[in-house]
């Protein structure tokens, strides 16, 4: 039997920010001092992803492990936080499966086009370096290994919904991992750049029913493409 509660998470930013109004992404890197990056980086996410070099990269190892999940509404995403276990290993560096959310539509394009939504899987290694692996969803077949989440989405802001049951993240992900990987940035403020960015090719599938139920609760909270600023898309093997 679940158990669920309710606490209100310390606020978290520097300044308020949203998707629409004055205080959408276009005024983002106004906000706040730190922000600025927002505003001037020319490292930033989403991008389109189009006209990549196709190239050898390393694969991804992921080791993502079952895992007991807590939810929040933030009011700009739903988050999933997870216990520690779950990696992703790429080129020899290894890093630790943070948290997970998503965004309606996608923030990230293929060749112009957006998806459904997208699912960010944010990883950090010791050094605090991160690593996204970004995943498409389109509609389709009903998603049963997102059961457990969608069945709890919060819908209060700042609301935390504590539950006994565990999401395996790898059952979150498509049949094959080929990627577009590029040199990017968080896609909300502060905007930080230096992130290792891998957008998985092959989209995996929401019911138009569980897409309506996350849309009800939260809609158009992408961020729209930034500029490449001549930063290489590299593709790595279908």
């Amino acid at each position: 039997k679940s158990i669920t509660t309710f606490t209100k998470p310390k606020k978290p930013y520097a300044a308020e920010w949203t998707y629409t109004g004055e205080t959408d992404p276009s005024h983002w890197g106004e906000l706040s001092p730190k922000y600025m990056l927002a505003k001037d980086g020319k490292q930033q996410s989403p991008i389109d992803l189009v006209d990549p070099e196709d190239e050898e990269p390393p694969q991804l190892e992921l080791n993502y492990k079952p895992s007991k999940i807590d939810l929040v509404y933030n009011g700009h995403t739903i988050e999933e936080t997870g216990e520690a276990g779950s990696t992703l290993r790429v080129d020899g560096k290894s890093f630790t499966l943070k948290q997970f959310h998503f965004y309606a539509p996608s923030e990230h394009t293929i060749d112009g086009k957006h998806a459904a939504m997208e699912m960010h899987l944010v990883h950090l290694d010791e050094a605090g370096r991160i690593a996204v692996v970004g995943v498409m969803i389109e509609e389709g077949a009903g998603n049963h290994a997102l059961d457990p989440v969608w069945d709890y989405l919060p819908t209060e802001v700042n609301k935390k919904v504590e539950f006994g049951a565990t999401v395996d993240a790898s059952e979150l992900l498509p049949e094959k991992l080929g990627y577009f990987y590029y040199m990017g940035a968080l896609t909300t403020p502060p905007c930080s750049q230096e992130v290792n960015w891998y957008v998985l090719a092959e989209p995996i599938e929401l019911s138009a029913k569980q897409i309506e139920k996350f849309t009800a609760i939260i809609n158009h909270n992408n961020r729209p493409v930034q500029p490449l600023n001549g930063r290489m898309i590299v593709r790595s093997a279908r």
